[in-house]
């Protein structure tokens, strides 16, 4: 399914419905979250290989859960684990919201796990319950990245991603 990437609409909107249709397809009943996770890890990262650095999850530590351990990720070594309220992703675990960072180097308490890195989203992913799983973050090496349709994509498929049957 990756290789159909270069098949996907050129507009962003677009892209990112084809990519949730096809996550949603390939995903529909498996259970397993890490399996989920990769998928859709593998499908994004392909279907924006100029933009997208780093791809990943960083899932919630179920035996420290204030803390995140990496999960499924396309792209260079990753941290391995990130406290709540630490760097993007753990604003983005403790807030419960997605952060948009266009210049990374401006953000307070930055975590540089690769230095070509320069803007950041990371969105909040939920399990069926609603309880914070885990965290999608995506780095790029271009300043302001992403924006609201990046946000509104990704937000999309993670609201899909661990509620799907």
């Amino acid at each position: 399914m990756v290789e159909r990437a270069t098949d996907l609409p050129d507009d962003k909107p677009g892209r990112y419905a084809a990519l949730r249709a096809e996550i949603a397809a390939v995903i529909a009943g498996e259970p397993d979250r890490i399996a989920r996770c990769a998928t859709a890890v593998a499908l994004l990262a392909h279907a924006f290989p100029d933009r997208f650095l780093w791809t990943g999850f960083y899932l919630v530590d179920p035996q420290k859960p204030e803390e995140l351990v990496v999960g499924p990720y396309q792209g260079r070594l990753g941290c391995l684990r990130i406290p709540f309220g630490k760097g993007v992703c753990g604003a983005a675990a403790a807030a419960r919201r997605t952060q948009l960072v266009p210049d990374v180097h401006v953000f307070p308490g930055h975590i540089a796990c690769d230095s070509r890195s320069n803007s950041e989203i990371v969105v909040p992913l939920f399990d069926g319950n609603g309880a914070l799983a885990g965290v999608l973050d995506i780095d790029s090496a271009s300043f302001a990245a992403f924006d609201a349709t990046d946000q509104a994509g990704l937000e999309a498929i993670c609201a899909d991603l661990l509620t799907l049957p």
